[in-house]
């Protein structure tokens, strides 16, 4: 599990990235390309991913929890928000 607390990711090439269970709270990922990233169980909570690429990223169980999402692309509607228990 990577620790990414805060993180400056800004504008980051992450495609098919291998982040499950990495803790991102709060990281700033704002523009960031996570095509085909496996966010699986990732704690996304106050991330700022706003127009980012998630286009085939597994957000499955990823906590999005007061993440910002405006512009955003990829990001299947039926992702919960929160992990599931």
């Amino acid at each position: 599990m990577s620790d990414l607390f805060g993180a400056d990711l800004r504008g980051a090439d992450l495609r098919g990235a291998d982040l499950r269970g990495a803790v991102l709270t709060g990281a700033r990922l704002r523009g960031a390309d996570l095509t085909g990233a496996d966010l699986r169980d990732a704690n996304l909570y106050g991330a700022d991913l706003r127009d980012a690429d998630l286009t085939d990223a597994n957000l499955k169980g990823a906590d999005l929890r007061d993440a910002r999402l405006s512009g955003a692309v990829g990001i299947n509607p039926g992702v919960r928000t929160v992990p599931s228990l």
